[in-house]
């Protein structure tokens, strides 16, 4: 018998959003489905009632011929559904074995841990899936990648019919992604169902068979992957022709005087570094995955101590102690991961925008003062369009796109006095119609005359948007090159020769 899972009428509301809406469709054993659409477009709510984090309140959901109705995860796990998320759910203290065999760790005729049996099984596992792992090493000591792996294992291992990803490529280099895809390919080949959320559309046309468009809660389109094209997804995605991206962005042609220079910078991360960032300039910086480049900018930020070589501001040395100083000094970053390092999660919108300039949003010497702080958080949610009901939401609330224009929210205030913006990745995990809106948005702040440093492992993007791209390779400087005479191959070329 064919197995397969059906959606028929799902709708989800929340107070003040109709998150879903009349959604149908069917995934097939043996496929690969894409789930598309904008964030906020319904894509994370409809796997969480999938997996019994939400409950529907419209529509049924149909496994094999059967109704099923979860209202936890425990629920849909017993019925064979997995999803593997982006933050991993793994104990990173424990052992890979351990993981994949939490909850069903195999025990002797004593009640003990049969630590042979347990090897032996993930062994066989592991081989399986032909992966060079340790099935007895600290699971939080592997690679990303490979925790990811160990999360497709535990999820092969509880015999999950469907198994689901959500924006599993984000953290993964070339490599790691076909590492995956083959994974992939191979639970497909044995007749799983799998549902695969990813922003990059490239990733799409390679991996799935079926692409379901969803855009402000509705499904907006049913596609074979092999009878459509990116542009007719982006018109699905996004309710119209975005054209060329780059091509439309409204530049800064006024770069000025030299801001920042960094000269023979060393820390524990990097070596030899030296650059002039200009008032008013787009700055890239492109590498691989561990050339530096994150770490170059915590070093600007205060992050990390400096063993030799200088920084300078206005042509001033600074020796920022803290982040606290380098935050007064007018330097604002928004960091690669912005839910563990750029937000408080389970704040409101309005607690993270003011977080920095609480000073500023005093009633008297003691008090906070709340209009204050909801003018300024209103404020930020009309400059950058932040899809909220109310400036009191969670952020952890908000699809990865609005969460991300929280944060440009925060440093960009009015009551904020930024001279440095730091982007580091700034459009991970965003679609492709936000991703149009932050381009524009850090040319506005070019053009206002901030000096923007951009980080970003997408070449296109960097060398699209930067007026000048920086190659970082091994925690140095390989080259520079200006965006008029940059290339993908050539910039590939600087980050791994």
């Amino acid at each position: 018998m064919e197995k397969y899972l059906e959606f028929t009428g799902i709708g989800k509301a929340f107070p003040g959003v109709q998150a879903l809406k009349d959604v149908s469709f069917r995934a097939e054993s043996g496929k690969v489905v894409a789930l598309l659409g904008e964030n906020g477009a319904g894509k994370s709510t409809l796997l969480k009632i999938m997996s019994g984090d939400f409950t529907n309140d419209e529509g049924t959901i149909t496994l094999n011929g059967n109704q099923v109705d979860f209202h936890n995860p425990h629920q849909a796990l017993k019925a064979g559904i997995s999803v593997i998320y982006q933050e991993r759910q793994l104990v990173a203290a424990m052992s890979v074995m351990e993981n994949i065999f939490l909850g069903d760790l195999p025990v002797n005729a004593l009640r003990q841990l049969n630590r042979r049996k347990l090897k032996r099984d993930t062994s066989a596992l592991i081989e399986k899936f032909g992966l060079p792992i340790d099935p007895t090493m600290p699971v939080g000591r592997l690679p990303v990648a490979y925790q990811q792996m160990v999360e497709i294992m535990k999820a092969y291992h509880r015999d999950a019919n469907v198994i689901a990803f959500d924006e599993p490529t984000a953290p993964l280099t070339d490599t790691e992604i076909e590492i995956l895809f083959n994974l992939i390919r191979q639970l497909k080949a044995e007749g799983k169902i799998v549902i695969y959320v990813s922003h990059r559309l490239a990733e799409i046309f390679q991996i799935t068979d079926e692409i379901v468009v969803l855009k402000d809660g509705l499904k907006v389109a049913e596609l074979k992957t092999s009878e459509t094209s990116e542009e007719e997804l982006i018109r699905a995605m996004v309710g119209r022709d975005i054209g060329d991206t780059y091509a439309n962005l409204v530049r800064n042609e006024n770069i000025g005087e030299v801001l920042l220079e960094v000269n023979n910078l060393v820390t524990h991360a990097v070596r030899d570094v030296s650059f002039k960032l200009r008032r008013g300039e787009i700055l890239g910086f492109a590498g691989l995955v561990g050339a530096g480049r994150t770490e170059v900018v915590g070093d600007i930020f205060g992050a990390d101590a400096v063993l030799s070589g200088e920084i300078l501001m206005d042509g001033k040395r600074v020796n920022f102690k803290s982040t606290k100083d380098a935050i007064d000094a007018g330097i604002a970053l928004c960091p690669e991961d912005r839910k563990d390092q750029g937000l408080v999660l389970f704040r409101s919108i309005k607690d993270n925008i003011c977080m920095p300039v609480l000073q500023k949003c005093k009633s008297g010497p003691f008090f906070l003062c709340t209009k204050k702080r909801e003018a300024l958080a209103d404020e930020a949610v009309k400059k950058y369009s932040i899809k909220t009901h109310s400036v009191n939401k969670l952020v952890a609330e908000l699809s990865g796109g609005n969460q991300q224009k929280t944060i440009l929210g925060r440093w960009t205030s009015s009551k904020m006095v930024t001279k440095i913006l730091i982007l580091d990745e700034p459009t991970k995990g965003i679609d492709v119609g936000t991703k149009a809106e932050i381009y524009q948005m850090v040319c506005d702040f070019a053009r206002q005359g901030i000096a923007v440093i951009f980080i970003s492992s997408e070449l296109t993007e960097v060398i699209n948007v930067a007026d000048t791209i920086i190659v970082m390779r091994s925690g140095g400087i390989s080259g520079q090159v200006k965006r008029d005479e940059a290339t993908e191959e050539g910039v590939l070329a600087l980050a791994m020769l």
